[in-house]
């Protein structure tokens, strides 16, 4: 909380690293509802997260802060009047049947704008009708000053709102962006500029900005900024434009008007302005600041133009998706290649996905997911048009996945290699920005990869009544030979029968769950496949059940629940899954779900990926941040993220074993968060699976014996009495400090 006010009350930014499970939540939330409360200058609170789930438990915490307050009878009117509220996509925030039970969002979407565009409701007479959403039309009824009652609203609370007022939750929660006090939504609706600039663009400079989870911030900001393409939607593109065509050749004769005015807004340079919040699109996924004072240019200005002018673009990524041969090209040199069949500057480019939303809007569209192919490719040229020069972004084709050499997959990306692009935006626009998680480390990387300077950067220590986590560093089996998920080691007799020598004798020895993480799918099926042949699944089941992740999240989530049902039984499982999957990046293993966490191997990431490769060049060359050191610092975020699954509070417990000779080297171990070093021991380095057993053991035993709650007081809890003489005790030097600074001035004046 020091760090936070001293953040706050600087204006800045700041990078803090808060050891998993041990309330950086309620902390943020409390915090800011008390400072909010003291200083009525201070913005909104963004809380950002990945998850929808997480969106539900951040709300949730903030409903218990509120109840404690008010518990503790600290009456502040503004709290009364406190409005926090939860936004997702259409589909979690819809009550119709048809659009909530859509396969993805983009679906959702267009079956939402089928019923709510302006144009729709214009030219249906009658409010009651099949073709309109009624709670939509409710909600227009109650008028645009219409604001949701003081409270905390979760998914649920919204829908249920929603369906006791007959009004629609989605737009609910849209418009109230504008009063709430606390916004917790996905980090793309901060950091994609598509979604941003139509959800975002209202809210005031002196908000606050938590980025949750932020570890993998950066990937998620070259994310937002990338566009690929591949041979399918190429294929799609072309009938997008010949549907687009004969739009436009219909309304020349039914309303040539329309497209007339169209072409004056355009000549003038008026941006389009959606009449209703219904009708607005995504954004341009980027448009500088010089390119809002120029106009578009004339050769796109006219619709036919306009198509003649994607249709140019679609043929020259068509042949380029024909070559053989991989290719990597930087902006400005695929864009001199484009010249020649494109008959024009580069210019008319990075106004390709607004004229686009023009003409979308213009020819009164609602299926847009039909229309979302060439969407995808106007994105793809405004970025090209927007960056000609320098490095930030590179084109890159693929004929095949290397991985699957035999099969044909033409893919073109443009791969952009700078986090910073997407975050700049957020950090310029914000009064204070703060990152955090509990694996976060080293601190340092991030404010050179995001290039910014916060105000604070700090990694903070756990404080455990007793020693609740004890991880291990395992380098070598019971016979001495090293393990390994290395490449020249990951197919050895030993390593293999080692690696499953440490799974089968920690389901021995531990009760309840154990997680087991493997680098890639590949390679825990190889694993497994080699495991069965040796018995060693056989004996592992003797002790366990043995559940498997899966790319696919409906077996996934399956796997999940009856892994679960296992561990309530007694019975006791083991969950094997993928690094940098969806278990490891949001699944809680808390309590008997999780007493154990094995990392079988360094999670480094594909080293052959010739968009990894660019931006390693980029970070080396930009912001000398070496290969070695960047592809360890991921590596070591991404292992780190594994073993915290396991604790998620001051009363759990559990055993973290890093299993693989490359995670004793101090380029790797001194990357780990401050709160797993301060437990690792050099006993716990450097161990054989035997000396590791051992170890486990003793722990487990230890853990065992009764423990009273009230010994930690003082040591990780605080009572009452201490913290009132904690405060006298701040006072005091307090006082101490102002008598001082008057003595010193005192002084000075005299001289």
């Amino acid at each position: 909380m020091k760090e936070l006010k001293k953040t706050l009350d600087a204006g800045g930014h700041c990078i803090l690293e808060m050891p998993t499970g041990t309330g950086k939540t309620v902390t943020l939330l409390s915090f800011f509802v008390a400072y909010r409360a003291a200083r009525a200058s201070i913005g909104k609170l963004i809380y950002c997260t990945r998850t929808v789930g997480e969106i539900d438990k951040v709300l949730e915490e903030l409903e218990r802060v509120l109840a404690y307050r008010r518990d503790c009878n600290v009456d502040v009117a503004s709290e009364n009047q406190l409005v926090a509220v939860g936004l997702t996509t259409r589909r979690n925030l819809c009550l119709l049947p048809a659009v909530k039970d859509s396969e993805t969002r983009e679906e959702a979407d267009s079956k939402c704008r089928s019923l709510t565009a302006s144009w729709v409701r214009e030219g249906i007479t009658s409010r009651s009708s099949d073709s309109l959403c009624p709670y939509y039309e409710n909600l227009q009824q109650k008028g645009e000053l219409f604001q949701i009652p003081p409270g905390v609203y979760s998914m649920s609370s919204l829908n249920a709102f929603g369906e006791e007022q007959g009004i629609c939750p989605y737009f609910t929660a849209r418009r109230s962006l504008q009063y709430a006090s606390i916004i917790v939504y996905n980090y793309h609706y901060l950091l994609d500029p598509k979604i941003s600039r139509m959800i975002s663009t209202e809210l005031e400079r002196d908000c606050v900005v938590v980025f949750d989870e932020a570890h993998n911030i950066d990937d998620v900001c070259i994310e937002t900024m990338s566009v690929h393409l591949k041979k399918d939607t190429i294929q799609r593109c072309y009938q997008n434009l010949n549907h687009l065509s004969g739009l436009v050749q219909d309304a020349k004769q039914r309303n040539a008007q329309q497209l007339l005015e169209e072409y004056q807004r355009v000549l003038r340079g008026t941006p389009f302005l959606a009449t209703s919040e219904t009708d607005a699109l995504l954004a341009a996924p980027v448009l500088p600041d010089s390119a809002l004072q120029e106009t578009i240019p004339g050769n796109i200005r006219k619709a036919e133009h306009f198509l003649r002018f994607l249709r140019r673009i679609l043929e020259y990524v068509q042949n380029v998706m024909q070559r053989n041969v991989a290719t990597q090209e930087k902006t400005g040199a695929f864009l001199q290649s484009m010249a020649s069949l494109l008959q024009s500057d580069f210019k008319a480019l990075k106004f390709s996905s607004d004229r686009l939303q023009s003409l979308i809007q213009t020819l009164q569209i609602t299926h847009l997911l039909e229309f979302q192919p060439i969407q995808t490719l106007a994105d793809f040229v405004t970025i090209l048009g927007s960056y000609p020069t320098g490095n930030a972004f590179v084109v890159i084709f693929e004929p095949y996945d290397e991985r699957y050499p035999s099969i044909p997959d033409p893919l073109l990306q443009l791969a952009c290699l700078d986090a910073s692009l997407a975050m700049q935006p957020v950090f310029s626009r914000f009064r204070s920005v703060i990152l955090t998680s509990g694996t976060i480390s080293p601190i340092e990387l991030y404010s050179r990869i995001l290039m910014f300077t916060p105000v604070t950067a700090k990694s903070l220590t756990m404080s455990f009544q007793r020693r609740n986590v004890c991880p291990m560093i395992v380098t070598r089996g019971a016979d001495q030979l090293p393990v390994s998920s290395k490449y020249d080691y990951r197919h050895d007799p030993s390593v293999v029968r080692n690696y499953g020598t440490l799974v089968m004798e920690m389901a021995r020895i531990v009760p309840d769950g154990i997680v087991c993480f493997f680098t890639s799918y590949i390679y825990m099926e190889t694993m497994i496949q080699l495991w069965h042949e040796m018995g060693i699944i056989k004996k592992i089941s003797e002790y366990k059940l043995i559940f498997i992740e899966t790319p696919d999240n409906l077996e996934c989530t399956l796997a999940l629940k009856n892994y679960r049902k296992a561990c309530d039984c007694g019975r006791g499982a083991l969950f094997m899954c993928v690094a940098r999957g969806k278990v490891a990046e949001g699944i809680d293993f808390d309590r008997h779900y999780g007493r154990c966490v094995i990392v079988l191997g360094v999670p480094f990431q594909y080293t052959e990926s010739r968009v990894l490769r660019a931006r390693l060049e980029f970070l080396r060359t930009n912001l000398q941040i070496s290969e070695g050191d960047f592809l360890s610092f991921d590596a070591v975020r991404q292992a780190a993220q594994c073993i915290g699954r396991v604790i998620r509070s001051k009363t759990d417990y559990g055993i973290m074993v890093f299993a693989d000779k490359r995670f004793n080297r101090p380029d790797k171990k001194n990357k780990l968060p401050k709160w797993v070093l301060q437990f690792l021991d050099d006993a716990h380095c450097d161990l054989s699976v035997d000396m590791a057993i051992s170890i486990a053991s003793a722990f487990l035993k230890q853990i065992a014996q009764p423990f009273h709650a009230d010994a930690g007081t003082g040591i990780a809890l605080i009572s009452e009495e201490q913290l009132l003489e904690l405060m006298e005790t701040n006072d005091k030097k307090w006082d101490s400090m102002e008598h001082s600074n008057y003595f010193l001035s005192s002084k000075v004046s005299q001289v």
